[in-house]
C-alpha cells in the first residue's frame, strides 16, 4: 500500500497546481522534516495562488522554524494583506497575533 505522500504527489499529477493538494503534500513534508521540500510547495502555492491565504501562516511558521525571522515577518504580513481582500477575519487575526508574538521576541 502506498503511504499518504505518495499518493497525494499522484493525484497532483492530475491537478498540477492544485493548491490543496500542494499544501496536503507541504504538511506530508513538514511532518517528515524534510523542511526544503515543504517550503518548495508552500512557496509554489504562494507563486501560482497568492490569494490562497492559508498558506501565509504556514508558511511564516516554517520560516521561523528555519529561523529566518525576516522572511517570516514578511510571510504574515503578505498573508495580513490577502485575509483583508478576502474578508476573512480568523486568518487576519491568526497571522497578526503570529506577527505580533515574532515582533515581540
Amino acid at each position: 500500500m502506498t503511504n499518504r505522500l505518495d499518493q497525494l504527489l499522484q493525484m497532483l499529477n492530475e491537478s498540477k497546481n492544485d493548491s490543496f493538494l500542494l499544501f496536503a503534500i507541504a504538511k506530508e513534508y513538514e511532518k517528515r522534516r524534510d523542511f526544503p521540500k515543504a517550503l518548495e510547495y508552500y512557496l509554489k502555492i504562494r507563486r501560482t495562488d497568492p490569494a490562497y491565504v492559508g498558506v501565509y501562516y504556514h508558511l511564516g511558521k516554517l520560516y521561523e522554524e528555519l529561523g529566518q525571522t525576516e522572511k517570516a515577518i514578511e510571510a504574515y504580513r503578505a498573508g495580513i494583506q490577502q485575509a483583508t481582500t478576502a474578508g476573512d477575519q480568523h486568518a487576519k487575526s491568526e497571522l497578526a497575533s503570529a506577527l505580533m508574538e515574532l515582533e515581540d521576541d
